[in-house]
């Protein structure tokens, strides 16, 4: 059977963000790149955190629930959270009592290739790759 490099998911409700990891970790755990090579572990867990946030982000924010791709490139893991909101994320100071804020400082600090993509019908896509 031939290994499927892309995920899609329709997203909705409280429990989105666990679905994400779950199906994101089954896909991506176990896979080669190109050359062969298993998916380093630390790439794996920062895209199951990049995916987690992002998910978490969208359904908190917005009222139509979100699609999530994933994609193994060869050099990396394309992460894409689309969702009904046309407002960009807001970097904020960090609350250290656990009140949030940390989200999308970790997209730009973990990811690359950081991109808000917005759609003429309304919503809009963010992508960030997490390097192997």
């Amino acid at each position: 059977m031939p290994l499927q490099l892309m995920l899609h998911l329709d997203l909705h409700g409280r429990s989105a963000a666990a679905q994400a990891r779950r199906a994101a970790r089954s896909h991506l755990a176990g896979t080669a790149a190109d050359d062969g090579e298993l998916l380093p572990p630390l790439a794996l867990d920062t895209a199951l955190l990049l995916i987690s946030e992002l998910v978490t982000n969208a359904v908190r924010h917005t009222s139509g629930g979100c699609m999530l791709e994933v994609r193994l490139a060869s050099d990396g893991i394309d992460i894409e959270v689309t969702d009904t909101s046309d407002a960009e994320p807001q970097a904020r100071r960090p609350d250290r009592c656990g009140e949030g804020g940390w989200g999308w400082h970790l997209v730009n600090r973990l990811g690359t290739d950081v991109l808000i993509r917005h759609h003429a019908a309304g919503g809009k896509t963010i992508h960030v790759r997490v390097p192997c």
